[in-house]
């Protein structure tokens, strides 16, 4: 790239940076410290505005990035991933956002302990919150690093590596200054720049082949490489039955998934009422729903006008395809119009990235605070406030998550996304179920539930191809596969749930009728909601 990309997409990496410094600064000067300001905004967004936060909070840069880079690499198959992220908000809004708005306060956890043992179901759900978290954040942190490889011509690794460190330094001042209400802001903004970015260059595809939609297809199988096979299923999951089982995998992970995502689960904490909740996601679904059609067009855009070969080239996994067709709709390289499309673009997924692992840091942090360590306090010791613990935690996770994204930077966004949404159906989803709709649950199938879907679902991880045995894993070099599924979501979400009715009718201890009862009024009702 030339130094018109690099001043200029850097220069508009600033100015929202700028921006969103300046909203998390004024928030914190006037915010009154207390955990439901902290956690939930004081409960003051409207539905609307909450439509876009969680629109906002969802659309990441595995979406932008990622989803467009499958798509112009694997065609048909790289459609999956926008389907499934589409469909699972349908889960979302029939199943958990008005009855886990009634549940709760601010986590997960919170839904289940309201009818069972606190201290054993709390740290179980913090746990597995902050599992999926860090999961999630990869995914952002290998975005940015992407971007910014990108952006310096594929070789400023040490840039790279920098980039991720300063994303992660980023979200947690944005936490541990403005907490839920900075955060909130911060996504609409981003989601309002993303949708403008995603309409701009969906309209400039579609004016290049003049609105012929079967044109730009057929263009895009040509430049392939691979023919009619682009725009058929089995390019990436054909063949072997791994392959396909893989394919299953994934779409029940990314139909699942979302509605255990605690990032996802707490946005239903900001808003006033139950019914306000399901308005938000009536918006958040209308917003996701035109942003996932578009790109699909992105990403078959990019395979007929750039070529497959020459977005795999640029990223291995295809994670750069979008900067590249804004560069190829402004005119090509070294053009004034390519520059200013693909700063605009860079900048974009950059803000996309910042305000997505905003979320994600305070809803894990949220878990840490509200759940472990209120639950494995010491009585004696010194006690600290949650907030204050909050914050502490969003600088240990986001260590952790720039460590785990310097490792995993040469994997798709979209496919590191894939698995925390594995995780998050297998650990997350199955307690949530069984608490809002069976009576006799106990205790201990919660906590079997949780840990007999995180502890599978981990392991599968660790024992795939992701990590070893392959070309494309995290260590090549070494091989020490026993899973052959790269998405263990069709073992270890069956699992979760058969722990957890597995831990219930083996239980010891009555299920709390009186208790249940009380849940299902308030989760139907709202009476007594906070």
């Amino acid at each position: 790239m030339t130094g018109d990309h690099q001043t200029l997409a850097l220069l508009l990496f600033s100015a929202f940076i700028a921006v969103t410094l300046g909203i998390t600064t004024w928030v914190s000067r006037n915010r009154h410290g207390s955990a439901e300001e902290f956690y939930a905004g004081g409960r003051l967004f409207s539905p609307l505005e909450n439509g876009f936060a969680i629109a906002g909070d969802y659309m990441s840069a595995a979406s932008f990035l990622g989803i467009s880079g499958l798509i112009a690499l694997y065609g048909y198959d790289g459609m999956l991933y926008s389907v499934g992220f589409l469909v699972a908000w349908l889960v979302v809004l029939l199943l958990v956002a008005e009855l886990v708005r009634n549940c709760g306060r601010f986590t997960l956890a919170d839904v289940v302990a309201a009818r069972m043992a606190e201290r054993p179901v709390r740290i179980a759900a913090g746990t597995s919150s902050v599992a999926v978290s860090v999961l999630y954040l990869v995914a952002q942190m290998v975005g940015a690093g992407s971007l910014v490889a990108l952006l310096l011509g594929g070789t400023g690794e040490a840039a790279r590596s920098w980039t991720v460190i300063g994303v992660g330094a980023l979200m947690v001042v944005y936490v541990s200054l403005g907490g839920m209400r900075a955060t909130t802001w911060i996504q609409i903004v981003k989601a309002v720049l993303l949708m403008a970015g995603t309409i701009a260059l969906t309209v400039l595809v579609l004016l290049r082949f003049h609105g012929d939609v079967n044109n730009l297809l057929s263009t895009a199988a040509e430049r392939s490489g691979h023919g009619l096979g682009f725009l058929a299923p089995g390019l990436r999951y054909g063949g072997d039955w791994t392959a396909r089982l893989d394919f299953i995998s994934l779409g029940i992970a990314l139909v699942l998934g979302t509605a255990g995502l605690p990032h996802i689960l707490a946005r239903f904490y900001t808003v006033p009422t139950a019914r306000a909740a399901r308005r938000s996601v009536v918006w958040a679904i209308g917003l996701i729903g035109s942003f996932y059609l578009m790109t699909i067009v992105l990403g078959f855009g990019a395979a007929a006008l750039i070529g497959s070969d020459e977005v795999r080239a640029s990223n291995a996994s295809g994670n750069t395809a979008v900067p590249l067709l804004a560069l190829e709709l402004g005119g090509g390289a070294g053009s004034t119009g390519g520059t200013v499309l693909f700063a605009i673009v860079a900048a974009v997924a950059f803000a996309t990235i910042l305000a997505v692992v905003a979320g994600i840091t305070l809803a894990s942090s949220a878990s840490v605070a509200h759940d472990l360590y209120a639950s494995l306090r010491r009585r004696h010791a010194k006690q600290y406030s949650e907030v204050t613990v909050a914050r502490i935690a969003a600088a240990v996770i986001g260590a952790a998550a720039i460590g785990l994204g310097l490792l995993a930077r040469d994997l798709n966004v979209a496919f590191l996304v894939g698995l925390a949404f594995a995780v998050a159906a297998s650990a997350n989803l199955p307690v949530l179920l069984y608490t809002l709709f069976w009576r006799r649950f106990t205790t201990r199938g919660a906590v079997w539930s949780v840990y007999g879907g995180l502890i599978p679902a981990v392991l599968l991880v660790l024992v795939s191809p992701v990590v070893s045995g392959s070309p494309e894993a995290l260590f090549p070099g070494v091989d020490f596969q026993l899973f052959p599924l790269q998405n263990p979501g069709v073992v270890s979400i069956p699992l979760g749930f058969l722990a957890g009715w597995i831990g219930t009718v083996t239980s010891t201890e009555p299920p709390d009728e009186a208790r249940h009862a009380e849940t299902e009024v308030r989760a139907l009702t709202g009476a007594g909601a906070v």
